[in-house]
Parts: structure tokens; C-alpha cells; sequence
């Protein structure tokens, strides 16, 4: 279909300029507090070697991202105490969907754990999984939000993701959103990091550090 496959490359073009425009504004931005993006697979261990960057820390707040635990996935319960067990006692789980208020409203260290979850409840929440009218422009509101927030932080912060850009194409509109808008998402939090590291089978690689010259 001639005129379908013409809408979907629109939307890929658009979806690849705004992730340019997201990068442009923020590479050169100034900081004022020291922040870390932790990227790496599924399972490579990201997580846990995040929560070390901050163990000796004992008010860190963690900005949980994911759906709270309930009885009816008890895999996704399991997971989710296997992660609070291994916590420090002192550090303080927020449950949240609005990361930019989160962020803004911080007066001591954050975890947050982790921005591909994040992102799949806010492009559930604008509509992007049944295109509906406009939710590109509500998406791009939501990350600049973030990223404003992410920018303006005067207090060290750790942010997990998942690194997108190692597999095939995926082979569905919602996998190919997703990694679009992930992997544009990682780039402008990376731009607007100090240090950036990238974890693989437990071990990480740094990938570079901001200079406060940016």
C-alpha cells in the first residue's frame, strides 16, 4: 500500500528529527550537578552496578518507574523485591510516572530506575501505541519536560536505561517507536551527563565524561 508505506516513513523522519532537535538543545546546556546515565542490556547487570555508584550514600532516593507489584504477575513481584533486598535500608523508594517533578523537587541523591520503563508508560499514556491524533507533539512535550528537569538538577543523579541499538530492526510500529524515541531519549541524557557508562555481563565501559566546559 503505496500510500501507507509513505505515512510510515513520515512518521519515522519526524520521529528521527525530533530526536536531532532534542539532542541540539541539550549537548551544549550547562550543568550544575554531576550526573550519570548507566546504559546496558537486559540482565547485563546495569542495575545493581548503578545502586553501587551510590552505596555509600544512605539518603538516596530511587524513582521506581515500573509498575508496583501485585499478586497477579508474581514474576514481576519477585523481581521487584529481589530489587529492594538488595538496597540499602536507608534509601527511599518513590513510585513514579513523573520523573521532571521528581527531579525538580529533589534535595538529595536520586536512582532512577530505569527511563525505558518510563518511557513505555509515557508513550501508553499519549497514545502512541494506537496513533492517535497529536501524540507525537504530547510525546516531545513530555521528554523536553524531562529533560529540562534532567538539566536544572543540583544534586548528583544516576539514571538507568536500556541500550536499544545493538539488535535487529524490530518488526512492529511499537517496537520501532520504542526504539526510536529510546534511543533519542538516551542520546540527550547522555549529551546532558557528566559521565556515561555502559554495562555489559556485569563489567562497565565508560563511554566518556562531560567536561564543565560541555
Amino acid at each position: 500500500m503505496p500510500g501507507m508505506s509513505k505515512r510510515l516513513a513520515e512518521l519515522a523522519a519526524h520521529r528521527l528529527e525530533a530526536g536531532a532537535r532534542l539532542l541540539r538543545r541539550y549537548a551544549g546546556a550547562p550543568t550544575t550537578a554531576h550526573r550519570t546515565l548507566v546504559l546496558g542490556g537486559v540482565r547485563s547487570g546495569k542495575s545493581r552496578y548503578a545502586e553501587q555508584l551510590l552505596v555509600d550514600r544512605d539518603d538516596v532516593v530511587f524513582l521506581a518507574t515500573g509498575s508496583p507489584p501485585s499478586a497477579g504477575d508474581p514474576d514481576w513481584a519477585a523481581r521487584v523485591a529481589a530489587h529492594q533486598a538488595r538496597r540499602p535500608a536507608s534509601w527511599r523508594t518513590v513510585e513514579t510516572d513523573d520523573l521532571a517533578a521528581s527531579l525538580r523537587g529533589a534535595s538529595g541523591p536520586l536512582l532512577v530506575d530505569c527511563l525505558g520503563t518510563w518511557l513505555s508508560g509515557v508513550l501508553d499514556s499519549v497514545g502512541a501505541w494506537e496513533r492517535q491524533e497529536g501524540w507525537e507533539h504530547r510525546l516531545d512535550d513530555r521528554l523536553a519536560d524531562f529533560l529540562d528537569a534532567w538539566q536544572s538538577l543540583t544534586v548528583p543523579a544516576v539514571a538507568v536505561s536500556n541500550e536499544v541499538g545493538s539488535g535487529v530492526v524490530p518488526g512492529t510500529h511499537a517496537g520501532r517507536v520504542f526504539r526510536d524515541v529510546l534511543g533519542a531519549l538516551n542520546t540527550s541524557v547522555a549529551a546532558q551527563s557528566e559521565t556515561v557508562l555502559l554495562v555489559v555481563a556485569g563489567r562497565a565501559l565508560e563511554l566518556g565524561r562531560k567536561t564543565s566546559a560541555g
